[in-house]
């Protein structure tokens, strides 16, 4: 009964949460649509934004080997501790063209503040943003400006440049191959993981 309470208010508790937040992300072409409850985004969270009904965390105090598994078909994440389910995350993965791998990995990298080599935006010697959501390999650079990554915060690197990490969670697959979690799960996941911690991830 206490594990079911503590879903539902760590549920009512996230979806019901408005936020200002930075701009983050592996995919500059989201800023303007509409995001699950409790997550990064260039803006208050519209209250017609779809609710995050799925995301929980109950793995405080439970011992055991953690491990997750990714199905993309389901667009969720789940943790577990020593074989015993201990959470769910709503996802949004890599979109059509841009897909995030199936496989066995492990993780191989944490970074709590990670930001992106390739995607974000110039800003000038004060940070102001002069050319917002560019991709560093394909946009130029106008005089006097330099490049300021996209924050990916609690990055768990998979396999190559895919992680998973806070993102934008439009309510579907979005990412550049990146696995986004709303920001309470994936802090919960990067405190509960070490490198070396098994990922599958499946259709």
């Amino acid at each position: 009964m206490s594990r079911q309470f503590s879903r539902l208010t760590n549920a009512l508790m996230y979806t019901a949460a408005v936020f200002v937040l930075a701009s983050c992300d592996d995919d500059p072409s989201m800023a303007g649509t509409q995001y699950l409850g409790g997550v990064y985004g260039p803006g208050f969270v519209a209250s017609s934004a779809p609710s995050d009904t799925v995301s929980y965390w109950d793995g405080d105090g439970v011992s055991g080997k953690p491990s997750i598994k990714i199905r993309l078909s389901e667009q969720r994440a789940y943790f577990y501790k020593g074989g015993e389910l201990v959470g769910v995350s709503q996802l949004s993965t890599g979109r059509e063209g841009l897909d995030t791998p199936s496989g066995t990995f492990k993780i191989v990298q944490k970074d709590r503040d990670h930001v992106s080599s390739k995607y974000g935006d110039y800003v000038d010697e004060v940070d102001n943003v002069v050319v917002p959501n560019i991709d560093g390999t394909k946009d130029p650079k106008p005089p006097g400006t330099r490049y300021k990554g996209a924050p990916m915060p609690y990055f768990m690197r998979v396999v190559g440049g895919v992680g998973m990490h806070a993102g934008y969670l439009p309510g579907y697959p979005a990412s550049h191959g990146c696995i986004r979690m709303p920001e309470f799960m994936a802090e919960n996941f990067f405190q509960n993981v070490t490198e070396g911690t098994p990922v599958t991830i499946t259709q």
